[in-house]
């Protein structure tokens, strides 16, 4: 069992364009939350900072760190490698530090079957409509109609993982989504009631999937 002063893990994924990383940054301005920095063979995007964003390398260095066993999880996405090194991780929990993670399905599952001596919960992130991820996909910085292509095809593989997470919230407005996962964490860390209704949930994958 994990020991009262650990901290705890706190994982979000959702599939492209849903919004994770934004509320990630935003819990992570609540006291004692620490975002976990993944390292990434992919190029930085115009508004990322190295070693802040990300821990950018290549592939040799990469598959380093595999090879050493120094990933707590990691997954190759979009042609790209990503993953999670353990160290930080536990020096953090052991601290008292909340971490969290900007996470997809993959690493999510790596974590969970790791069965690490730490509370864990975790979060499926979902857009509104398929219509308002394609609209969000297109206005980032991906003027390439391939790539946006690309990534809504991966998005009907991707939602279909929603049933591995603890809870699954709807971002269709940052605000309230936010607010939403931070009660939940408040009820799971407190054992107190959750506002969590699991039919509304299946009906809104449903019409995603239709």
């Amino acid at each position: 069992m994990p020991i009262k002063n650990d901290g705890i893990m706190v994982i979000l994924s959702s599939p492209s364009g849903a919004g994770k990383t934004t509320l990630v940054n935003l819990i992570s301005k609540q006291d004692n939350f620490d975002v976990s920095i993944s390292h990434t063979t992919r190029q930085p995007r115009p508004n990322e900072t190295p070693n802040k964003d990300y821990f950018f390398v290549n592939d040799k260095e990469f598959k380093r760190l595999i090879n050493n066993e120094e990933f707590l999880e990691y997954a190759k996405v979009f042609k790209n490698y990503y993953g999670t090194t353990r160290t930080p991780v536990i020096d953090k929990l052991n601290k008292g530090k909340n971490v969290l993670f900007d996470i997809d399905w993959q690493g999510a599952d790596q974590i969970k079957n790791k069965k690490l001596d730490y509370k864990l919960i975790t979060f499926f992130i979902l857009p509104p409509s398929k219509k308002i991820l394609f609209e969000r996909l297109s206005n980032r910085d991906m003027k390439d109609k391939l790539i946006v292509e690309e990534r809504m095809k991966q998005f009907e593989r991707d939602v279909l993982h929603w049933i591995n997470y603890d809870y699954v919230v709807i971002n269709d407005n940052l605000e309230n989504c936010y607010l939403k996962i931070r009660n939940l964490i408040e009820a799971e860390i407190n054992n107190g009631s959750k506002d969590y209704d699991t039919e509304y949930v299946r009906k809104h994958v449903e019409k995603l999937t239709s």
